[in-house]
């Protein structure tokens, strides 16, 4: 009796030990791959419309597991809209997404996050962002396509603007 009940207690121990719970990281999202702040210029036929990049983000969206926030933190056209992202290939767009600053909507076609395909300010590698947009509110609406582009901030003094 005694083996049997130390055999069972054995097993028992190697299942109970063997079963885990996959957890997120704390402090992670399910966005954590596609969440950065940027470095990006808007071209217009390949003009850039600033004399040198402003910060960029896009971060998480707790409404939806599939969309992400964009916001230009109102350095350019003063946007910020949900995009649809898919994860596994981390290309992101939208069709009439509203803009959270005031009442317009904006088209964004193309978007792709682009893992240690940039180069920052001082020359580090880090992730590149690309995307098109039109504005409801561009005269004529959604008339002129603007092309966004940067890299990724490294949190690197030297790579800041």
């Amino acid at each position: 009796m005694r083996k049997i009940l130390f055999s069972a207690f054995i097993t028992l121990t190697i299942l109970a030990l063997s079963c885990k719970k996959t957890l997120p990281d704390p402090g992670q999202t399910a966005t954590v791959k596609a969440s950065n702040g940027w470095w990006v210029n808007y071209y217009v036929d390949g003009a850039p419309q600033l004399p040198s990049p402003v910060f960029f983000t896009n971060y998480n969206s707790s409404s939806s597991a599939d969309s992400i926030w964009i916001d230009d933190l109102q350095n350019f056209w003063q946007f910020k809209g949900k995009v649809k992202i898919d994860y596994s290939s981390l290309t992101f767009g939208a069709t009439g997404s509203e803009n959270d600053y005031y009442p317009s909507t904006a088209d964004i076609a193309n978007g792709k996050i682009l893992l240690k395909a940039g180069h920052s300010r001082a020359g580090n590698v880090t992730d590149s962002i690309y995307m098109e947009m039109k504005f409801s509110d561009d005269t004529p609406a959604f008339g002129t396509t603007y092309i966004i582009s940067g890299t990724a901030r490294t949190g690197f003094i030297e790579d800041d603007y």
